[in-house]
């Protein structure tokens, strides 16, 4: 079974940088036809697509967060990251990472979610 666990410093201050990481078990990051996202849902508010990873090791962002936001992968231990610069409290939040399937739109496998707060 895939399994997908966030981790990670959960509360940052102003302007500096949230960095999380996510482990995956149970299948491969480099397997063909698969995608690795991060996805975040702020408090009230619905999921917001910040980007996604593919197999190959390409990358796509979100036009509103691609000037902040960095993901890279390590798959000598089966692992992809977030990088998000210059925090506000604006991006308080649940960050999830999730595995979806090239063609579709939709993430079959999800880790639990981990709070960043973005707080002095």
């Amino acid at each position: 079974q895939v399994q997908l666990q966030e981790s990670g410093p959960g509360l940052v201050k102003p302007s500096q940088t949230l960095s999380l990481t996510c482990t995956v078990s149970g299948d491969s990051i480099t397997t063909d036809y698969y995608t690795w996202t991060w996805i975040r849902q702020p408090p009230g508010k619905g999921l917001e697509w910040m980007g996604v990873i593919a197999s190959d090791g390409s990358t796509y962002y979100s036009p509103s967060l691609k000037s902040r936001t960095s993901i890279s992968r390590g798959t000598s231990k089966n692992q992809f990251s977030l990088q998000l610069h210059s925090v506000s409290p604006e991006d308080t939040a649940v960050y999830y990472c999730a595995r979806g399937t090239i063609g579709i739109g939709t993430h079959d496998y999800w880790g639990q979610g981990t709070q960043g707060t973005g707080s002095s």
